[in-house]
Protein backbone atom coordinates (compact mmCIF):
# COMPACT_ATOMS: atom_id res chain seq x y z
CA UNK A 1 0.00 0.00 0.00
CA UNK A 2 1.13 3.51 -0.85
CA UNK A 3 0.20 4.81 2.45
CA UNK A 4 2.64 3.00 3.61
CA UNK A 5 5.09 5.53 2.09
CA UNK A 6 3.40 8.56 2.21
CA UNK A 7 6.81 10.06 0.83
CA UNK A 8 6.11 9.13 -1.94
CA UNK A 9 3.20 11.59 -3.01
CA UNK A 10 3.88 14.07 0.39
CA UNK A 11 7.39 16.00 1.38
CA UNK A 12 7.81 14.67 4.55
CA UNK A 13 8.82 17.72 5.99
CA UNK A 14 5.28 19.52 5.26
CA UNK A 15 3.00 16.63 4.67
CA UNK A 16 1.65 18.75 1.47
CA UNK A 17 1.65 16.71 -1.86
CA UNK A 18 4.79 17.16 -4.00
CA UNK A 19 4.03 17.93 -7.11
CA UNK A 20 7.06 15.82 -8.50
CA UNK A 21 6.22 12.75 -6.55
CA UNK A 22 2.44 13.21 -7.69
CA UNK A 23 3.90 13.45 -10.97
CA UNK A 24 5.92 10.08 -10.41
CA UNK A 25 2.79 8.47 -9.52
CA UNK A 26 1.11 9.91 -13.31
CA UNK A 27 3.74 8.83 -15.32
CA UNK A 28 3.94 5.32 -13.59
CA UNK A 29 0.34 4.25 -14.08
CA UNK A 30 0.93 5.60 -17.84
CA UNK A 31 -1.52 8.93 -17.48
CA UNK A 32 0.62 11.38 -18.70
CA UNK A 33 3.30 12.23 -20.94
CA UNK A 34 6.87 12.46 -19.49
CA UNK A 35 7.65 15.46 -21.76
CA UNK A 36 4.64 17.32 -20.37
CA UNK A 37 5.63 16.06 -16.84
CA UNK A 38 9.17 17.44 -17.25
CA UNK A 39 7.84 20.69 -18.87
CA UNK A 40 5.51 21.51 -15.83
CA UNK A 41 8.40 20.74 -13.33
CA UNK A 42 10.86 22.81 -15.10
CA UNK A 43 7.97 26.23 -15.53
CA UNK A 44 7.55 25.37 -11.60
CA UNK A 45 11.17 25.10 -10.51
CA UNK A 46 12.15 28.08 -7.97
CA UNK A 47 8.47 29.53 -8.04
CA UNK A 48 6.59 29.69 -5.11
CA UNK A 49 3.12 29.26 -4.62
CA UNK A 50 -0.30 28.87 -2.71
CA UNK A 51 -1.46 26.51 -5.17
CA UNK A 52 -1.41 22.61 -4.22
CA UNK A 53 0.05 20.13 -6.74
CA UNK A 54 -3.16 19.08 -7.95
CA UNK A 55 -4.16 22.41 -8.52
CA UNK A 56 -1.29 23.04 -10.75
CA UNK A 57 -1.23 19.61 -12.52
CA UNK A 58 -5.25 19.97 -13.38
CA UNK A 59 -4.25 24.12 -14.64
CA UNK A 60 -1.69 22.16 -17.72
CA UNK A 61 -5.00 21.54 -19.40
CA UNK A 62 -3.68 17.73 -19.76
CA UNK A 63 -5.39 14.71 -20.98
CA UNK A 64 -4.95 11.23 -20.18
CA UNK A 65 -2.75 9.34 -22.46
CA UNK A 66 -5.02 6.30 -22.32
CA UNK A 67 -8.08 8.18 -22.89
CA UNK A 68 -7.63 11.71 -25.09
CA UNK A 69 -11.47 12.18 -24.50
CA UNK A 70 -10.65 11.98 -20.35
CA UNK A 71 -9.22 15.61 -19.39
CA UNK A 72 -6.92 15.38 -16.22
CA UNK A 73 -8.66 17.87 -14.12
CA UNK A 74 -9.31 18.41 -10.67
CA UNK A 75 -12.27 15.12 -9.96
CA UNK A 76 -9.86 12.82 -12.17
CA UNK A 77 -6.66 14.21 -10.05
CA UNK A 78 -8.65 13.35 -6.83
CA UNK A 79 -10.32 10.07 -7.59
CA UNK A 80 -6.82 9.11 -8.68
CA UNK A 81 -5.17 9.95 -5.47
CA UNK A 82 -7.83 8.17 -3.76
CA UNK A 83 -7.71 5.46 -5.57
CA UNK A 84 -3.42 5.01 -5.04
CA UNK A 85 -3.62 5.63 -1.38
CA UNK A 86 -7.07 3.30 -0.61
CA UNK A 87 -9.23 6.43 1.01
CA UNK A 88 -12.96 7.17 -0.56
CA UNK A 89 -13.48 9.86 -2.73
CA UNK A 90 -16.27 11.69 -1.76
CA UNK A 91 -18.03 14.55 -4.29
CA UNK A 92 -19.65 16.98 -2.13
CA UNK A 93 -23.58 16.98 -3.09
CA UNK A 94 -24.70 20.09 -0.42
CA UNK A 95 -28.47 18.62 -0.87
CA UNK A 96 -26.73 15.64 1.02
CA UNK A 97 -25.05 17.72 3.49
CA UNK A 98 -26.26 19.12 7.24
CA UNK A 99 -25.41 22.92 6.84
CA UNK A 100 -25.50 23.63 10.21
CA UNK A 101 -24.22 20.88 12.02
CA UNK A 102 -20.93 20.84 9.65
CA UNK A 103 -20.04 24.37 10.35
CA UNK A 104 -20.39 24.18 13.93
CA UNK A 105 -17.71 21.57 14.17
CA UNK A 106 -14.99 24.27 13.13
CA UNK A 107 -14.74 27.24 12.81
CA UNK A 108 -14.26 29.08 8.83
CA UNK A 109 -10.37 30.28 9.55
CA UNK A 110 -9.53 26.69 10.63
CA UNK A 111 -11.10 24.87 8.16
CA UNK A 112 -9.37 27.22 5.92
CA UNK A 113 -5.61 26.99 7.43
CA UNK A 114 -5.81 23.19 6.79
CA UNK A 115 -8.19 23.28 3.76
CA UNK A 116 -10.68 20.47 5.13
CA UNK A 117 -14.44 20.64 5.36
CA UNK A 118 -16.68 18.97 7.75
CA UNK A 119 -19.03 16.74 5.74
CA UNK A 120 -20.72 14.78 7.92
CA UNK A 121 -20.74 14.25 11.71
CA UNK A 122 -21.55 10.54 13.15
CA UNK A 123 -22.67 9.71 17.02
CA UNK A 124 -19.18 9.01 17.31
CA UNK A 125 -17.15 9.87 14.09
CA UNK A 126 -16.86 13.09 12.38
CA UNK A 127 -15.69 12.95 8.85
CA UNK A 128 -13.75 15.34 6.92
CA UNK A 129 -13.21 16.05 3.18
CA UNK A 130 -9.21 16.99 2.25
CA UNK A 131 -7.43 17.55 -0.75
CA UNK A 132 -3.67 17.00 1.35
CA UNK A 133 -4.54 13.56 2.94
CA UNK A 134 -0.87 13.19 4.74
CA UNK A 135 -0.84 16.78 5.97
CA UNK A 136 -2.18 15.55 9.08
CA UNK A 137 -1.39 17.73 12.54
CA UNK A 138 -4.80 19.39 12.81
CA UNK A 139 -6.49 15.40 13.19
CA UNK A 140 -4.78 15.11 16.87
CA UNK A 141 -6.03 18.44 17.80
CA UNK A 142 -9.68 17.69 17.14
CA UNK A 143 -9.94 13.81 18.13
CA UNK A 144 -8.74 15.53 21.75
CA UNK A 145 -11.23 18.45 21.30
CA UNK A 146 -14.96 16.60 19.72
CA UNK A 147 -13.92 13.38 21.27
CA UNK A 148 -14.62 11.68 18.60
CA UNK A 149 -12.93 9.13 15.80
CA UNK A 150 -11.78 11.41 12.85
CA UNK A 151 -12.23 9.88 9.09
CA UNK A 152 -11.05 11.56 6.41
CA UNK A 153 -12.41 11.38 2.32
CA UNK A 154 -11.05 12.83 -0.43
CA UNK A 155 -12.36 15.64 -2.11
CA UNK A 156 -11.64 18.46 -5.04
CA UNK A 157 -10.05 21.07 -3.87
CA UNK A 158 -12.02 23.56 -5.67
CA UNK A 159 -15.02 22.28 -4.23
CA UNK A 160 -13.83 22.42 -0.27
CA UNK A 161 -12.93 25.87 -1.26
CA UNK A 162 -16.07 27.02 -3.02
CA UNK A 163 -18.51 25.07 -0.43
CA UNK A 164 -16.50 26.18 2.75
CA UNK A 165 -17.43 29.78 1.38
CA UNK A 166 -21.19 29.17 0.74
CA UNK A 167 -21.90 27.47 3.89
CA UNK A 168 -20.02 29.40 6.31
CA UNK A 169 -21.66 32.35 4.48
CA UNK A 170 -25.06 30.51 4.78
CA UNK A 171 -24.54 29.48 8.12
CA UNK A 172 -23.51 32.74 9.51
CA UNK A 173 -26.42 34.83 7.61
CA UNK A 174 -28.71 32.14 9.24
CA UNK A 175 -26.79 32.90 12.64
CA UNK A 176 -27.22 36.22 12.19
CA UNK A 177 -30.48 36.83 10.66
CA UNK A 178 -31.26 34.64 14.15
CA UNK A 179 -29.10 36.79 16.88
CA UNK A 180 -29.58 40.59 15.30
CA UNK A 181 -33.18 41.57 16.24
CA UNK A 182 -35.06 38.32 17.17
CA UNK A 183 -35.00 36.24 19.91
CA UNK A 184 -35.37 32.57 19.53
CA UNK A 185 -38.69 31.96 19.85
CA UNK A 186 -40.42 35.60 18.59
CA UNK A 187 -40.81 36.17 14.94
CA UNK A 188 -41.76 32.72 14.37
CA UNK A 189 -44.89 31.85 12.10
CA UNK A 190 -48.08 33.33 13.34
CA UNK A 191 -49.26 30.42 14.72
CA UNK A 192 -52.61 29.81 13.81
CA UNK A 193 -53.06 26.43 16.09
CA UNK A 194 -51.35 27.52 18.59
CA UNK A 195 -50.22 30.50 20.55
CA UNK A 196 -47.27 30.93 23.30
CA UNK A 197 -46.72 34.33 24.89
CA UNK A 198 -43.09 34.80 25.75
CA UNK A 199 -43.18 36.83 28.32
CA UNK A 200 -40.39 39.91 28.46
CA UNK A 201 -40.04 39.18 24.44
CA UNK A 202 -39.73 41.97 22.35
CA UNK A 203 -38.32 42.76 18.88
CA UNK A 204 -38.55 41.83 15.09
CA UNK A 205 -36.56 40.28 12.25
CA UNK A 206 -36.74 43.01 9.93
CA UNK A 207 -37.15 41.41 6.12
CA UNK A 208 -34.64 43.78 4.62
CA UNK A 209 -31.56 42.75 7.25
CA UNK A 210 -28.88 42.10 5.58
CA UNK A 211 -28.43 38.73 6.67
CA UNK A 212 -32.06 37.87 5.57
CA UNK A 213 -31.56 39.71 1.78
CA UNK A 214 -27.95 37.21 1.52
CA UNK A 215 -30.42 34.02 2.73
CA UNK A 216 -32.60 34.61 -0.06
CA UNK A 217 -30.28 35.64 -2.45
CA UNK A 218 -28.47 31.83 -1.54
CA UNK A 219 -31.73 30.10 -1.83
CA UNK A 220 -32.82 31.63 -5.40
CA UNK A 221 -29.16 31.15 -6.96
CA UNK A 222 -28.90 27.84 -5.65
CA UNK A 223 -32.24 26.91 -6.78
CA UNK A 224 -31.08 28.04 -10.83
CA UNK A 225 -27.87 25.54 -10.02
CA UNK A 226 -29.61 22.76 -9.17
CA UNK A 227 -31.89 23.00 -12.06
CA UNK A 228 -35.15 23.38 -9.49
CA UNK A 229 -38.64 23.73 -10.98
CA UNK A 230 -39.83 25.01 -7.73
CA UNK A 231 -39.02 26.00 -4.21
CA UNK A 232 -40.70 25.33 -1.15
CA UNK A 233 -40.43 27.46 1.97
CA UNK A 234 -42.39 24.81 4.33
CA UNK A 235 -43.19 26.68 8.90
CA UNK A 236 -43.06 24.29 11.53
CA UNK A 237 -43.02 24.57 14.46
CA UNK A 238 -39.65 25.26 15.78
CA UNK A 239 -37.84 24.86 12.33
CA UNK A 240 -38.56 25.79 8.28
CA UNK A 241 -37.96 23.22 6.23
CA UNK A 242 -36.75 24.38 2.71
CA UNK A 243 -37.09 21.94 -0.15
CA UNK A 244 -36.56 21.91 -4.09
CA UNK A 245 -38.27 19.71 -6.69
CA UNK A 246 -35.77 18.62 -9.34
CA UNK A 247 -36.68 16.84 -12.15
CA UNK A 248 -39.84 15.94 -10.63
CA UNK A 249 -38.72 14.99 -7.07
CA UNK A 250 -39.12 16.63 -3.84
CA UNK A 251 -35.74 17.07 -2.35
CA UNK A 252 -34.82 18.68 1.03
CA UNK A 253 -31.98 21.31 0.86
CA UNK A 254 -31.91 23.20 4.41
CA UNK A 255 -33.17 23.90 7.64
CA UNK A 256 -33.25 27.37 9.16
CA UNK A 257 -34.89 28.38 12.94
CA UNK A 258 -38.98 29.31 12.52
CA UNK A 259 -38.01 33.18 12.93
CA UNK A 260 -35.46 33.07 10.02
CA UNK A 261 -37.91 31.03 7.72
CA UNK A 262 -40.48 34.33 8.92
CA UNK A 263 -38.09 36.80 8.01
CA UNK A 264 -37.21 35.03 4.73
CA UNK A 265 -40.87 34.39 3.23
CA UNK A 266 -41.55 38.21 4.09
CA UNK A 267 -38.71 39.36 2.15
CA UNK A 268 -39.86 37.28 -0.46
CA UNK A 269 -42.97 38.79 -0.29
CA UNK A 270 -41.77 42.26 -0.44
CA UNK A 271 -39.87 41.56 -3.52
CA UNK A 272 -42.19 39.69 -5.09
CA UNK A 273 -45.07 42.82 -4.27
CA UNK A 274 -47.26 41.03 -2.38
CA UNK A 275 -49.00 42.14 0.84
CA UNK A 276 -46.54 41.60 4.10
CA UNK A 277 -49.14 42.24 6.39
CA UNK A 278 -51.79 40.09 5.60
CA UNK A 279 -50.86 36.38 6.95
CA UNK A 280 -54.40 34.97 6.58
CA UNK A 281 -55.22 35.08 3.20
CA UNK A 282 -53.52 33.30 0.38
CA UNK A 283 -51.34 35.17 -2.12
CA UNK A 284 -50.20 35.65 -5.20
CA UNK A 285 -46.85 37.14 -6.73
CA UNK A 286 -44.10 37.61 -8.99
CA UNK A 287 -40.73 38.09 -9.81
CA UNK A 288 -37.96 38.61 -11.63
CA UNK A 289 -34.24 37.68 -11.10
CA UNK A 290 -31.00 36.81 -13.08
CA UNK A 291 -28.96 32.99 -12.99
CA UNK A 292 -25.24 32.83 -12.59
CA UNK A 293 -25.22 33.32 -16.66
CA UNK A 294 -27.30 36.42 -16.65
CA UNK A 295 -30.36 34.93 -18.02
CA UNK A 296 -33.61 36.54 -16.79
CA UNK A 297 -35.70 33.97 -15.03
CA UNK A 298 -38.92 34.67 -13.74
CA UNK A 299 -40.91 33.13 -10.71
CA UNK A 300 -44.36 32.69 -9.74
CA UNK A 301 -44.75 33.05 -6.29
CA UNK A 302 -47.74 31.37 -3.75
CA UNK A 303 -48.64 31.64 -0.29
CA UNK A 304 -51.07 29.67 1.78
CA UNK A 305 -51.48 30.05 5.34
CA UNK A 306 -50.79 26.58 7.19
CA UNK A 307 -50.76 25.57 11.02
CA UNK A 308 -47.52 27.36 11.51
CA UNK A 309 -47.66 29.81 9.26
CA UNK A 310 -47.13 31.08 5.61
CA UNK A 311 -45.76 28.36 3.94
CA UNK A 312 -44.46 29.77 -0.14
CA UNK A 313 -44.06 27.75 -3.11
CA UNK A 314 -42.21 29.42 -5.97
CA UNK A 315 -42.87 28.22 -9.51
CA UNK A 316 -39.45 28.86 -11.44
CA UNK A 317 -39.65 29.49 -15.39
CA UNK A 318 -36.34 28.45 -17.08
CA UNK A 319 -36.43 31.40 -19.67
CA UNK A 320 -34.99 28.50 -22.37
CA UNK A 321 -38.33 27.45 -22.12
CA UNK A 322 -39.25 29.70 -24.96
CA UNK A 323 -36.46 28.32 -27.12
CA UNK A 324 -37.56 24.58 -27.07
CA UNK A 325 -38.49 23.17 -30.05
CA UNK A 326 -40.69 19.93 -31.06
CA UNK A 327 -37.20 17.47 -30.47
CA UNK A 328 -36.42 19.45 -27.15
CA UNK A 329 -39.89 18.91 -25.94
CA UNK A 330 -40.03 14.96 -26.34
CA UNK A 331 -41.86 14.77 -29.45
CA UNK A 332 -40.95 12.21 -31.92
CA UNK A 333 -41.01 13.34 -36.07
CA UNK A 334 -44.49 11.65 -36.27
CA UNK A 335 -45.54 14.01 -33.36
CA UNK A 336 -43.88 16.57 -34.14
CA UNK A 337 -45.68 16.82 -37.91
CA UNK A 338 -48.96 16.18 -36.72
CA UNK A 339 -48.74 18.89 -33.70
CA UNK A 340 -47.37 21.35 -36.58
CA UNK A 341 -50.41 20.52 -38.78
CA UNK A 342 -52.60 21.23 -36.20
CA UNK A 343 -51.41 24.40 -34.68
CA UNK A 344 -50.99 26.10 -38.00
CA UNK A 345 -54.96 25.76 -38.95
CA UNK A 346 -56.53 28.87 -38.97
CA UNK A 347 -59.11 28.34 -37.17
CA UNK A 348 -60.93 25.77 -34.61
CA UNK A 349 -60.00 24.60 -31.57
CA UNK A 350 -57.04 22.41 -29.82
CA UNK A 351 -56.91 21.60 -26.63
CA UNK A 352 -53.74 20.11 -24.23
CA UNK A 353 -55.12 17.88 -21.86
CA UNK A 354 -52.94 16.48 -18.46
CA UNK A 355 -52.43 16.93 -14.55
CA UNK A 356 -50.29 20.17 -13.16
CA UNK A 357 -47.31 19.56 -13.89
CA UNK A 358 -47.43 17.62 -17.23
CA UNK A 359 -45.79 20.54 -18.96
CA UNK A 360 -48.73 21.91 -20.62
CA UNK A 361 -47.67 25.38 -20.08
CA UNK A 362 -44.05 24.96 -21.60
CA UNK A 363 -45.92 22.74 -24.66
CA UNK A 364 -48.37 26.07 -25.38
CA UNK A 365 -45.56 28.76 -24.91
CA UNK A 366 -43.34 27.15 -27.40
CA UNK A 367 -45.72 26.53 -29.77
CA UNK A 368 -46.90 30.03 -29.50
CA UNK A 369 -43.90 31.12 -30.18
CA UNK A 370 -43.14 29.45 -33.40
CA UNK A 371 -46.51 31.28 -34.16
CA UNK A 372 -45.63 34.63 -33.16
CA UNK A 373 -44.60 35.97 -36.22
CA UNK A 374 -44.87 39.69 -36.93
CA UNK A 375 -47.83 39.78 -38.73
CA UNK A 376 -49.66 37.37 -36.71
CA UNK A 377 -51.65 38.88 -33.40
CA UNK A 378 -51.31 36.44 -30.44
CA UNK A 379 -53.44 37.31 -27.27
CA UNK A 380 -53.57 35.19 -24.23
CA UNK A 381 -56.21 35.15 -21.04
CA UNK A 382 -54.47 33.05 -18.29
CA UNK A 383 -54.70 32.75 -14.20
CA UNK A 384 -51.86 33.97 -13.31
CA UNK A 385 -49.28 34.61 -16.50
CA UNK A 386 -46.84 31.99 -16.41
CA UNK A 387 -44.62 33.64 -18.79
CA UNK A 388 -44.13 37.38 -20.03
CA UNK A 389 -43.38 37.10 -23.79
CA UNK A 390 -43.07 40.20 -25.54
CA UNK A 391 -44.57 38.71 -28.87
CA UNK A 392 -47.91 37.73 -27.06
CA UNK A 393 -50.37 40.16 -25.59
CA UNK A 394 -51.09 38.70 -22.44
CA UNK A 395 -53.89 39.56 -19.59
CA UNK A 396 -54.37 38.28 -16.39
CA UNK A 397 -57.45 37.00 -15.02
CA UNK A 398 -58.30 39.48 -11.99
CA UNK A 399 -61.22 37.80 -9.98
CA UNK A 400 -61.78 41.07 -8.00
CA UNK A 401 -63.16 43.57 -10.50
CA UNK A 402 -65.03 40.25 -12.05
CA UNK A 403 -62.51 40.17 -14.96
CA UNK A 404 -62.92 35.92 -15.68
CA UNK A 405 -61.70 34.00 -18.37
CA UNK A 406 -65.29 34.25 -20.20
CA UNK A 407 -65.34 38.31 -20.19
CA UNK A 408 -61.20 37.93 -20.45
CA UNK A 409 -62.45 36.33 -23.94
CA UNK A 410 -65.00 38.52 -24.74
CA UNK A 411 -62.91 41.42 -24.90
CA UNK A 412 -59.96 39.68 -26.91
CA UNK A 413 -62.44 39.12 -29.83
CA UNK A 414 -62.88 42.81 -30.08
CA UNK A 415 -59.04 43.51 -30.17
CA UNK A 416 -58.63 41.69 -33.61
CA UNK A 417 -57.00 38.47 -32.70
CA UNK A 418 -55.58 35.97 -34.91
CA UNK A 419 -54.86 33.41 -32.20
CA UNK A 420 -56.07 33.03 -28.55
CA UNK A 421 -54.88 31.35 -25.70
CA UNK A 422 -57.10 30.54 -22.90
CA UNK A 423 -55.20 29.86 -19.71
CA UNK A 424 -57.74 26.80 -18.65
CA UNK A 425 -61.37 26.14 -19.81
CA UNK A 426 -63.27 25.74 -16.26
CA UNK A 427 -66.63 26.54 -16.78
CA UNK A 428 -69.84 26.38 -19.26
CA UNK A 429 -69.24 30.43 -19.70
CA UNK A 430 -65.61 29.62 -20.54
CA UNK A 431 -66.19 26.71 -22.79
CA UNK A 432 -68.87 28.46 -24.75
CA UNK A 433 -66.67 32.02 -25.42
CA UNK A 434 -64.07 29.53 -26.48
CA UNK A 435 -66.25 27.98 -29.14
CA UNK A 436 -67.39 31.22 -30.31
CA UNK A 437 -64.24 32.43 -31.12
CA UNK A 438 -63.57 29.53 -32.86
CA UNK A 439 -66.36 29.75 -35.31
CA UNK A 440 -65.67 33.79 -35.55
CA UNK A 441 -62.64 32.80 -37.11
CA UNK A 442 -59.76 32.59 -34.68
CA UNK A 443 -57.36 29.69 -33.76
CA UNK A 444 -57.79 28.79 -29.65
CA UNK A 445 -55.54 27.05 -27.75
CA UNK A 446 -56.83 26.19 -24.23
CA UNK A 447 -56.19 23.72 -21.60
CA UNK A 448 -58.15 20.70 -19.63
CA UNK A 449 -58.09 18.48 -16.84
CA UNK A 450 -58.57 15.15 -18.25
CA UNK A 451 -56.60 11.81 -18.28
CA UNK A 452 -56.78 11.20 -21.61
CA UNK A 453 -57.04 13.17 -25.39
CA UNK A 454 -60.58 11.87 -25.84
CA UNK A 455 -61.95 12.27 -22.39
CA UNK A 456 -61.46 16.03 -23.37
CA UNK A 457 -64.84 15.37 -25.62
CA UNK A 458 -66.69 14.77 -23.06
CA UNK A 459 -65.82 16.83 -20.65
CA UNK A 460 -66.76 19.89 -23.05
CA UNK A 461 -69.57 18.30 -23.17
CA UNK A 462 -70.36 17.97 -19.61
CA UNK A 463 -70.16 21.82 -19.78
CA UNK A 464 -72.71 21.86 -21.94
CA UNK A 465 -71.45 22.38 -25.41
CA UNK A 466 -73.59 21.18 -28.03
CA UNK A 467 -71.93 18.42 -29.73
CA UNK A 468 -72.31 19.85 -33.21
CA UNK A 469 -70.43 22.68 -32.17
CA UNK A 470 -68.02 20.70 -31.00
CA UNK A 471 -67.71 19.17 -33.90
CA UNK A 472 -67.30 21.99 -36.04
CA UNK A 473 -65.23 23.64 -34.05
CA UNK A 474 -62.43 20.82 -32.62
CA UNK A 475 -59.08 20.35 -34.35
CA UNK A 476 -57.66 17.50 -32.26
CA UNK A 477 -56.32 17.11 -28.40
CA UNK A 478 -52.95 16.40 -27.03
CA UNK A 479 -52.63 15.00 -23.62
CA UNK A 480 -49.14 14.73 -22.06
CA UNK A 481 -47.47 13.85 -19.41
CA UNK A 482 -43.66 14.29 -18.02
CA UNK A 483 -41.25 11.13 -17.38
CA UNK A 484 -37.40 11.42 -15.86
CA UNK A 485 -34.83 10.59 -18.54
CA UNK A 486 -32.02 8.64 -18.07
CA UNK A 487 -28.33 10.30 -17.41
CA UNK A 488 -26.63 11.02 -20.69
CA UNK A 489 -23.28 9.92 -19.05
CA UNK A 490 -24.22 6.99 -16.76
CA UNK A 491 -26.97 5.28 -18.88
CA UNK A 492 -25.73 1.57 -19.76
CA UNK A 493 -26.85 -1.51 -22.22
CA UNK A 494 -29.34 -3.71 -20.67
CA UNK A 495 -30.94 -6.84 -22.01
CA UNK A 496 -35.16 -5.93 -22.14
CA UNK A 497 -37.75 -8.48 -20.51
CA UNK A 498 -39.19 -9.71 -23.94
CA UNK A 499 -42.21 -10.88 -21.58
CA UNK A 500 -42.85 -7.40 -20.02
CA UNK A 501 -42.43 -5.52 -23.12
CA UNK A 502 -44.92 -7.71 -25.23
CA UNK A 503 -47.67 -7.17 -22.14
CA UNK A 504 -47.49 -3.58 -22.15
CA UNK A 505 -47.48 -2.70 -25.90
CA UNK A 506 -50.07 -5.18 -27.06
CA UNK A 507 -52.69 -4.59 -28.82
CA UNK A 508 -50.27 -2.29 -30.58
CA UNK A 509 -47.93 -4.89 -32.44
CA UNK A 510 -44.48 -3.70 -32.07
CA UNK A 511 -40.71 -5.49 -32.12
CA UNK A 512 -38.74 -5.60 -28.89
CA UNK A 513 -35.92 -3.94 -29.27
CA UNK A 514 -33.02 -5.56 -28.86
CA UNK A 515 -31.32 -3.41 -26.52
CA UNK A 516 -32.50 -0.74 -23.92
CA UNK A 517 -31.00 1.37 -21.44
CA UNK A 518 -31.25 1.26 -17.71
CA UNK A 519 -30.30 3.99 -15.20
CA UNK A 520 -26.83 3.33 -12.73
CA UNK A 521 -26.22 7.13 -11.28
CA UNK A 522 -23.31 9.03 -11.10
CA UNK A 523 -21.94 12.67 -9.86
CA UNK A 524 -24.10 14.20 -12.25
CA UNK A 525 -27.18 12.93 -11.98
CA UNK A 526 -26.97 12.70 -7.49
CA UNK A 527 -26.88 9.08 -8.55
CA UNK A 528 -30.68 8.82 -9.36
CA UNK A 529 -29.64 7.49 -13.09
CA UNK A 530 -32.05 10.79 -14.64
CA UNK A 531 -31.52 13.73 -15.65
CA UNK A 532 -33.56 15.66 -17.05
CA UNK A 533 -37.42 15.41 -18.49
CA UNK A 534 -39.50 14.94 -21.48
CA UNK A 535 -43.08 14.87 -22.52
CA UNK A 536 -44.76 11.76 -23.98
CA UNK A 537 -48.03 12.70 -25.99
CA UNK A 538 -51.00 11.17 -27.18
CA UNK A 539 -52.25 13.19 -30.29
CA UNK A 540 -55.83 13.15 -31.22
CA UNK A 541 -56.82 14.52 -34.68
CA UNK A 542 -60.62 15.04 -35.51
CA UNK A 543 -60.62 13.18 -38.23
CA UNK A 544 -64.52 13.21 -39.96
CA UNK A 545 -64.81 9.65 -38.77
CA UNK A 546 -63.78 10.35 -35.04
CA UNK A 547 -66.08 13.47 -35.64
CA UNK A 548 -69.00 11.55 -36.49
CA UNK A 549 -68.72 9.47 -33.31
CA UNK A 550 -69.27 12.50 -31.18
CA UNK A 551 -72.99 12.63 -30.32
CA UNK A 552 -75.02 14.21 -27.35
CA UNK A 553 -74.38 11.06 -25.05
CA UNK A 554 -71.11 10.25 -26.56
CA UNK A 555 -69.58 7.21 -24.89
CA UNK A 556 -65.60 7.80 -23.91
CA UNK A 557 -64.44 4.19 -24.52
CA UNK A 558 -66.20 4.32 -28.53
CA UNK A 559 -64.29 7.73 -28.85
CA UNK A 560 -60.76 6.08 -28.00
CA UNK A 561 -61.59 3.14 -30.50
CA UNK A 562 -62.44 5.47 -33.09
CA UNK A 563 -59.02 7.73 -32.11
CA UNK A 564 -56.96 4.42 -31.91
CA UNK A 565 -58.26 3.70 -35.77
CA UNK A 566 -57.42 6.93 -36.64
CA UNK A 567 -53.75 6.74 -35.97
CA UNK A 568 -53.79 7.84 -31.97
CA UNK A 569 -50.98 6.36 -30.03
CA UNK A 570 -52.07 6.20 -26.41
CA UNK A 571 -49.91 7.92 -23.81
CA UNK A 572 -48.32 4.25 -22.75
CA UNK A 573 -47.52 2.87 -26.06
CA UNK A 574 -45.68 6.68 -26.89
CA UNK A 575 -43.85 6.08 -23.27
CA UNK A 576 -42.65 2.77 -24.30
CA UNK A 577 -41.19 4.26 -28.04
CA UNK A 578 -38.99 6.40 -25.28
CA UNK A 579 -37.91 2.74 -23.38
CA UNK A 580 -37.19 1.67 -26.72
CA UNK A 581 -35.31 4.45 -27.64
CA UNK A 582 -32.99 4.51 -24.52
CA UNK A 583 -34.52 7.06 -22.74
CA UNK A 584 -35.83 5.83 -19.61
CA UNK A 585 -37.59 3.26 -17.99
CA UNK A 586 -40.94 1.04 -18.21
CA UNK A 587 -41.21 2.16 -13.92
CA UNK A 588 -41.27 5.91 -15.47
CA UNK A 589 -43.95 5.00 -18.06
CA UNK A 590 -46.32 2.89 -15.90
CA UNK A 591 -46.44 5.90 -13.34
CA UNK A 592 -47.30 8.81 -15.36
CA UNK A 593 -49.62 7.43 -18.52
CA UNK A 594 -52.96 5.71 -17.53
CA UNK A 595 -53.84 2.11 -19.28
CA UNK A 596 -55.08 1.89 -22.33
CA UNK A 597 -57.98 -0.29 -23.92
CA UNK A 598 -57.60 -3.70 -23.38
CA UNK A 599 -58.34 -4.68 -27.18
Amino acid sequence: MLTDNPGRFADESTGKLKLEYVLDGLLSDGLVEQVNADLLMSLSAGKSTSKSALQRIAESGWVTAKAPERAIDLDFLSRWLAEKIDKEWLHIDPLNIDVPEVTSVTSLAYSQRFNIICVEVGPDFVVFGTAEPFFDEWQREMEQMLKKEIRLVICNPADIERYLAEFYSLSKSVLGAKKDKAVQGQGSAVQNLEQMMELGRNGKLDANDSHVVSIVDWLLQYAYEQRASDIHLEPRRTDGIVRFRIDGVMQQVYEMPAAVMTAVTSRLKIVGRMDVAEKRRPQDGRLKTRNAEGKEVELRMSTMPIAFGEKMVMRIFNPDVLVKDQKALGFDQREADIWNGMIRQPNGIILVTGPTGSGKTTTLYSSLQMLATPDVNVCTIEDPIELVVPAFNQMQVQHNIDLDFASGVRTLLRQDPDIIMIGEIRDTETAQMAVQAALTGHLVLSTLHTNDAPSAVSRLLELGIPYYLIRSTLIGVIAQRLIRTFCPQCSVDADIDQERWSDLIKPWKSEAPGKIKEAVGCLHCRDSGFYGRAGIYELLQATPAFKQKIVANADVEELKKQAYLDGMRPLRVSGLKKVAQGLTDFEEILKVSPSPLAD
